[in-house]
């Protein structure tokens, strides 16, 4: 049985501690406000999941910092991460670390002594980017792989979603304003809040063998209204060292939503949906004037979670070497975020310099 400590009681926490849970993991919630913790106890767990687990353990984030466990999460806001990710290398040393997405801010700030760190202390480090452990995203990957997309032209991505659905998770949220998600460089917006897609797109990239973005084009619709300030929407077209070109969106107003990404090949096309049809995600795929082959995934809220507990457990029983949301994936997102901002910010295409590492000064 591997344990899990979990700093932040928010929606994603209670998400992941039900999750740990239903594995027969030992669970510790904690956070720094006991609103917080007597809200998931009283009000989030038992109102997702039917009753509260008398066997998770409640306590004080700061006098259960020290506390040994097999797995550390951090879901606080992105710009705590770096801080609360160090001082638990420093003093606790768990085998592995989950961090919520996305990982910073786009200015990168704490990114490159992280990852240097995290490669010194040998702990394995990941990011909560969990649709890439999802069944449509296992099912489109063996289509890529079989050879149906022919020559891979192009992909697209998709997270397009009103952030009613967040503060519908976070009733005690009045708005934007009242935490991060309001603040584009703190971490919010539809380009950090939203990076699903662009990390998305990045691993279909990764599995069709066509390498990192190198270049990065953006623009950014901004909103500073009530106290906030941050993109409502953002479009990227990127391009990878390899010659791939793509385009990713992102934003906090559409509804209904859209989570896709398409890859278009010379030969067919092979789609990725999330929440497709109603507790389905799916893959499409077809070639040429083919009929289009729908394949239907069940899936719940509560599995995304479930992915990413039982991936931890095969990294720490040893049976994964490979991860597709390792520290490093969750950082070449982050710096296409960073070069996203750039580039809205200067009005101009901008090349990301990998050798440089994960710094601002990369992005050119």
């Amino acid at each position: 049985m591997f344990s899990i400590r979990i700093i932040g009681a928010g929606s994603i926490g209670n998400h992941l501690a039900n999750a740990a849970r239903s594995r027969g993991w030992q669970v510790t919630l904690t956070d720094i406000d006991p609103a917080a913790l007597l809200r998931a106890r009283e009000s989030i767990y038992p109102g997702r999941y039917g009753s509260w687990d008398d066997a998770i353990v409640l306590k004080d984030s700061r006098e259960a910092f020290g506390d040994p466990a097999d797995v550390v999460f951090i879901g606080t806001p992105p710009d705590s991460h770096m801080t609360i990710a160090l001082e638990t290398l420093e003093r606790v040393r768990p085998r592995a670390l989950l961090i919520e997405k996305p990982l910073a801010g786009p200015g990168l700030d704490g990114c490159k002594k992280l990852h240097d760190v995290v490669l010194k202390s040998g702990v394995f480090a990941a990011v909560g980017y969990n649709h890439c452990l999802g069944k449509n995203t296992e099912r489109a990957e063996m289509a890529i792989r079989s050879g149906i997309l022919g020559n891979l032209q192009t992909i697209s991505a998709r997270t397009r979603e009103h952030w009613k659905g967040i503060f519908g998770a976070h009733p005690w949220l009045s708005g934007p304003a009242d935490s991060y998600l309001g603040f584009s460089a703190r971490g919010g917006g539809a380009t950090g809040e939203h990076s699903h897609a662009i990390n998305i797109w990045q691993h279909f990239a990764h599995i069709a063998g066509a390498g990192r973005v190198s270049e990065v084009f953006a623009t950014l619709d901004m909103v500073k209204q009530d106290g906030a300030d941050y993109d409502q929407l953002a479009l990227l077209t990127l391009k990878t060292e390899h010659g791939l070109v793509g385009d990713v969106i992102q934003d906090v107003v559409t509804q209904p939503a859209e989570k896709s990404a398409r890859l278009q090949g010379s030969n067919g096309f092979v789609e990725w949906r999330v929440n497709h049809r109603p507790g389905h995600d799916a893959v499409l795929s077809g070639q040429g004037g083919d009929t289009i082959q729908e394949e239907l995934i069940a899936k719940t809220r509560p599995d995304d979670f479930k992915a990413e507990i039982d991936h931890l457990a095969c990294v720490l029983n040893g049976t994964v070497s490979q991860s597709p949301i390792s520290l490093e994936r969750g950082l070449d997102t982050m710096m296409v975020i960073a070069a996203a901002f750039k580039s809205h910010n200067l009005g101009r295409r901008v090349r990301i310099d990998w050798s440089a590492g994960y710094v601002p000064e990369a992005i050119l």
